[in-house]
Protein backbone atom coordinates (compact mmCIF):
# COMPACT_ATOMS: atom_id res chain seq x y z
CA UNK A 1 0.00 0.00 0.00
CA UNK A 2 1.38 3.40 -1.02
CA UNK A 3 0.85 6.70 0.80
CA UNK A 4 -1.66 7.75 -1.89
CA UNK A 5 -3.53 4.45 -1.47
CA UNK A 6 -3.70 5.04 2.28
CA UNK A 7 -5.05 8.58 1.93
CA UNK A 8 -7.65 7.62 -0.69
CA UNK A 9 -8.81 4.66 1.40
CA UNK A 10 -9.10 6.78 4.54
CA UNK A 11 -11.08 9.47 2.71
CA UNK A 12 -13.53 6.90 1.32
CA UNK A 13 -13.89 5.30 4.77
CA UNK A 14 -14.49 8.62 6.51
CA UNK A 15 -17.00 9.84 3.94
CA UNK A 16 -19.01 6.63 3.60
CA UNK A 17 -18.96 5.11 7.10
CA UNK A 18 -21.93 7.08 8.45
CA UNK A 19 -23.79 7.58 5.17
CA UNK A 20 -26.41 5.04 4.00
CA UNK A 21 -24.22 3.90 1.09
CA UNK A 22 -22.20 1.00 2.60
CA UNK A 23 -18.62 1.78 3.55
CA UNK A 24 -17.80 -1.96 3.34
CA UNK A 25 -18.95 -2.07 -0.27
CA UNK A 26 -16.85 0.97 -1.11
CA UNK A 27 -13.81 -0.52 0.63
CA UNK A 28 -14.13 -3.75 -1.38
CA UNK A 29 -14.50 -1.83 -4.64
CA UNK A 30 -11.62 0.55 -3.87
CA UNK A 31 -9.30 -2.30 -2.86
CA UNK A 32 -10.09 -4.00 -6.16
CA UNK A 33 -9.38 -0.81 -8.13
CA UNK A 34 -6.09 -0.21 -6.28
CA UNK A 35 -5.03 -3.83 -6.57
CA UNK A 36 -4.71 -4.26 -2.79
CA UNK A 37 -7.63 -6.61 -2.21
CA UNK A 38 -5.61 -9.66 -1.11
CA UNK A 39 -3.01 -7.78 0.91
CA UNK A 40 -3.18 -8.54 4.65
CA UNK A 41 -1.96 -5.10 5.69
CA UNK A 42 -4.67 -3.45 3.58
CA UNK A 43 -7.32 -5.41 5.44
CA UNK A 44 -5.80 -4.38 8.77
CA UNK A 45 -5.55 -0.77 7.60
CA UNK A 46 -9.24 -0.69 6.62
CA UNK A 47 -10.19 -1.97 10.07
CA UNK A 48 -7.88 0.38 11.97
CA UNK A 49 -8.99 3.59 10.27
CA UNK A 50 -12.58 2.85 11.30
CA UNK A 51 -11.45 3.83 14.79
CA UNK A 52 -10.61 7.30 13.45
CA UNK A 53 -14.13 7.61 12.06
CA UNK A 54 -15.55 6.49 15.42
CA UNK A 55 -13.52 9.14 17.24
CA UNK A 56 -15.11 11.80 15.03
CA UNK A 57 -18.54 10.84 16.39
CA UNK A 58 -17.25 10.96 19.95
CA UNK A 59 -15.96 14.51 19.37
CA UNK A 60 -19.14 15.64 17.63
CA UNK A 61 -21.60 14.33 20.21
CA UNK A 62 -19.61 14.14 23.46
CA UNK A 63 -20.85 17.45 24.83
CA UNK A 64 -24.46 16.68 24.06
CA UNK A 65 -24.61 13.16 25.47
CA UNK A 66 -21.60 12.84 27.78
CA UNK A 67 -23.66 13.08 30.96
CA UNK A 68 -26.86 11.47 29.67
CA UNK A 69 -26.69 8.01 31.19
CA UNK A 70 -30.05 7.02 29.68
CA UNK A 71 -28.61 7.31 26.17
CA UNK A 72 -25.81 4.89 27.06
CA UNK A 73 -28.31 2.35 28.36
CA UNK A 74 -30.40 2.57 25.18
CA UNK A 75 -27.26 2.23 23.03
CA UNK A 76 -26.23 -0.86 25.02
CA UNK A 77 -29.62 -2.48 24.40
CA UNK A 78 -29.43 -1.64 20.69
CA UNK A 79 -25.86 -2.97 20.51
CA UNK A 80 -26.64 -6.39 22.03
CA UNK A 81 -28.24 -8.09 18.97
CA UNK A 82 -25.25 -7.32 16.73
CA UNK A 83 -22.80 -8.34 19.44
CA UNK A 84 -24.41 -11.77 19.89
CA UNK A 85 -25.26 -12.54 16.27
CA UNK A 86 -22.01 -11.10 14.94
CA UNK A 87 -19.92 -13.22 17.31
CA UNK A 88 -21.79 -16.38 16.35
CA UNK A 89 -21.80 -15.80 12.58
CA UNK A 90 -18.44 -14.01 12.19
CA UNK A 91 -16.65 -16.75 10.26
CA UNK A 92 -19.66 -17.54 8.04
CA UNK A 93 -20.09 -13.87 7.11
CA UNK A 94 -16.39 -13.34 6.35
CA UNK A 95 -16.15 -16.56 4.34
CA UNK A 96 -19.32 -16.58 2.26
CA UNK A 97 -20.74 -13.05 2.05
CA UNK A 98 -17.75 -10.86 1.25
CA UNK A 99 -17.95 -10.98 -2.55
CA UNK A 100 -18.94 -8.65 -5.39
CA UNK A 101 -22.31 -10.29 -6.07
CA UNK A 102 -23.59 -9.99 -2.51
CA UNK A 103 -22.45 -6.37 -2.30
CA UNK A 104 -24.02 -5.49 -5.68
CA UNK A 105 -27.42 -6.96 -4.83
CA UNK A 106 -27.41 -5.39 -1.36
CA UNK A 107 -26.53 -1.96 -2.72
CA UNK A 108 -29.23 -2.02 -5.38
CA UNK A 109 -31.98 -3.40 -3.13
CA UNK A 110 -31.03 -0.94 -0.39
CA UNK A 111 -31.11 1.91 -2.87
CA UNK A 112 -34.62 0.99 -4.00
CA UNK A 113 -35.76 0.84 -0.37
CA UNK A 114 -34.33 4.29 0.39
CA UNK A 115 -36.11 5.81 -2.61
CA UNK A 116 -39.35 4.08 -1.57
CA UNK A 117 -38.98 5.45 1.97
CA UNK A 118 -38.84 9.01 0.72
CA UNK A 119 -41.89 8.54 -1.49
CA UNK A 120 -44.08 6.34 0.71
CA UNK A 121 -43.20 6.73 4.36
CA UNK A 122 -45.09 9.52 6.07
CA UNK A 123 -42.79 12.08 7.68
CA UNK A 124 -42.58 11.91 11.46
CA UNK A 125 -42.57 15.09 13.47
CA UNK A 126 -39.69 15.26 15.92
CA UNK A 127 -41.16 15.91 19.35
CA UNK A 128 -37.87 16.05 21.28
CA UNK A 129 -34.15 16.40 20.78
CA UNK A 130 -33.50 14.07 23.72
CA UNK A 131 -32.58 10.63 22.44
CA UNK A 132 -32.85 9.34 26.00
CA UNK A 133 -36.64 9.41 25.48
CA UNK A 134 -36.37 6.52 23.01
CA UNK A 135 -37.86 3.47 24.71
CA UNK A 136 -35.84 0.34 25.37
CA UNK A 137 -38.18 -1.56 23.07
CA UNK A 138 -37.50 0.82 20.18
CA UNK A 139 -33.77 0.69 20.89
CA UNK A 140 -33.88 -3.10 20.68
CA UNK A 141 -35.78 -2.96 17.38
CA UNK A 142 -33.19 -0.58 15.93
CA UNK A 143 -30.49 -2.98 17.10
CA UNK A 144 -32.22 -5.83 15.27
CA UNK A 145 -32.33 -3.74 12.10
CA UNK A 146 -28.60 -3.14 12.50
CA UNK A 147 -28.00 -6.89 12.23
CA UNK A 148 -29.03 -6.66 8.57
CA UNK A 149 -25.85 -4.67 7.94
CA UNK A 150 -23.75 -7.77 8.59
CA UNK A 151 -24.48 -8.52 4.94
CA UNK A 152 -21.86 -6.48 2.99
CA UNK A 153 -23.44 -3.71 0.97
CA UNK A 154 -26.51 -3.25 3.18
CA UNK A 155 -24.93 -0.36 5.13
CA UNK A 156 -25.05 -0.16 8.88
CA UNK A 157 -26.12 3.49 8.69
CA UNK A 158 -28.96 2.72 6.27
CA UNK A 159 -30.23 -0.23 8.34
CA UNK A 160 -30.26 1.66 11.64
CA UNK A 161 -31.73 4.86 10.21
CA UNK A 162 -34.51 2.89 8.51
CA UNK A 163 -35.04 0.99 11.77
CA UNK A 164 -35.28 4.25 13.67
CA UNK A 165 -37.77 5.78 11.26
CA UNK A 166 -39.85 2.59 11.28
CA UNK A 167 -40.08 3.02 15.05
CA UNK A 168 -41.31 6.61 14.97
CA UNK A 169 -38.08 8.61 14.99
CA UNK A 170 -37.63 11.59 12.69
CA UNK A 171 -34.91 11.42 10.06
CA UNK A 172 -32.61 13.61 12.16
CA UNK A 173 -33.11 11.64 15.37
CA UNK A 174 -32.76 8.31 13.56
CA UNK A 175 -29.50 9.50 11.99
CA UNK A 176 -28.11 10.71 15.32
CA UNK A 177 -28.98 7.47 17.07
CA UNK A 178 -27.34 5.61 14.19
CA UNK A 179 -24.15 7.67 14.62
CA UNK A 180 -23.98 6.99 18.34
CA UNK A 181 -24.77 3.29 17.94
CA UNK A 182 -21.83 3.06 15.55
CA UNK A 183 -19.38 3.77 18.39
CA UNK A 184 -19.79 0.52 20.40
CA UNK A 185 -20.64 -1.54 17.32
CA UNK A 186 -17.66 -0.50 15.21
CA UNK A 187 -15.29 -0.43 18.16
CA UNK A 188 -16.21 -4.03 19.03
CA UNK A 189 -16.01 -5.25 15.42
CA UNK A 190 -12.73 -3.45 14.73
CA UNK A 191 -11.23 -4.60 18.02
CA UNK A 192 -12.19 -8.21 17.34
CA UNK A 193 -10.70 -8.13 13.84
CA UNK A 194 -7.47 -6.55 15.10
CA UNK A 195 -7.27 -9.11 17.91
CA UNK A 196 -7.41 -11.92 15.35
CA UNK A 197 -4.65 -10.35 13.24
CA UNK A 198 -1.54 -12.55 13.40
CA UNK A 199 0.87 -10.67 11.14
CA UNK A 200 3.54 -8.07 11.88
CA UNK A 201 3.48 -4.36 11.10
CA UNK A 202 6.61 -2.46 10.04
CA UNK A 203 7.56 1.07 11.07
CA UNK A 204 6.55 2.43 7.67
CA UNK A 205 3.18 0.69 7.92
CA UNK A 206 2.59 2.23 11.35
CA UNK A 207 3.06 5.63 9.72
CA UNK A 208 0.43 4.77 7.11
CA UNK A 209 -1.93 3.66 9.89
CA UNK A 210 -1.44 6.96 11.73
CA UNK A 211 -2.02 9.03 8.58
CA UNK A 212 -5.10 6.98 7.66
CA UNK A 213 -6.49 7.37 11.18
CA UNK A 214 -6.23 11.17 11.05
CA UNK A 215 -7.63 11.45 7.51
CA UNK A 216 -10.57 9.17 8.37
CA UNK A 217 -11.28 11.25 11.49
CA UNK A 218 -11.33 14.56 9.60
CA UNK A 219 -13.40 13.33 6.66
CA UNK A 220 -15.91 11.54 8.91
CA UNK A 221 -16.30 14.67 11.04
CA UNK A 222 -17.12 16.75 7.95
CA UNK A 223 -19.31 14.07 6.34
CA UNK A 224 -21.54 13.59 9.40
CA UNK A 225 -22.39 17.27 9.72
CA UNK A 226 -23.01 17.51 5.97
CA UNK A 227 -25.17 14.38 5.97
CA UNK A 228 -27.51 15.61 8.72
CA UNK A 229 -28.17 18.81 6.76
CA UNK A 230 -28.74 16.98 3.47
CA UNK A 231 -30.99 14.38 5.11
CA UNK A 232 -33.16 17.01 6.79
CA UNK A 233 -33.60 18.98 3.56
CA UNK A 234 -33.62 16.39 0.78
CA UNK A 235 -34.17 12.94 2.30
CA UNK A 236 -32.78 9.63 1.05
CA UNK A 237 -33.56 9.71 -2.68
CA UNK A 238 -30.14 10.92 -3.83
CA UNK A 239 -28.40 8.28 -1.73
CA UNK A 240 -30.75 5.64 -3.10
CA UNK A 241 -29.89 6.40 -6.72
CA UNK A 242 -26.20 6.57 -5.84
CA UNK A 243 -26.37 3.08 -4.30
CA UNK A 244 -28.00 1.69 -7.44
CA UNK A 245 -25.26 3.15 -9.65
CA UNK A 246 -22.50 1.75 -7.43
CA UNK A 247 -24.30 -1.61 -7.31
CA UNK A 248 -24.31 -1.76 -11.11
CA UNK A 249 -20.58 -0.99 -11.09
CA UNK A 250 -20.07 -3.93 -8.77
CA UNK A 251 -21.92 -6.20 -11.22
CA UNK A 252 -19.58 -5.07 -14.01
CA UNK A 253 -16.55 -5.90 -11.86
CA UNK A 254 -18.04 -9.23 -10.81
CA UNK A 255 -18.60 -10.19 -14.45
CA UNK A 256 -14.93 -9.50 -15.12
CA UNK A 257 -13.63 -11.67 -12.29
Amino acid sequence: MTLLDAILTAIVEGVTEFLPVSSTGHMILLSYLLGNGEDEFTKTFEIFIQLGAILAIVFLYARRFLFDFQVYLKLFVAFLPSAVIGFILYEIIKTYLFNHWVVAVSLIVGGVILIWLDRRMKPVEQTTDELSNISYKKALYIGLFQCLSMVPGVSRAAATIIGGMANGLSKKSAAEFSFLLAVPTMAAASGYDLFKFEGTITGEQWQLLAIGFVVAFVTAYIAVEWFVNILSRHGFTGFGYYRIVVGLLFILFALNQ
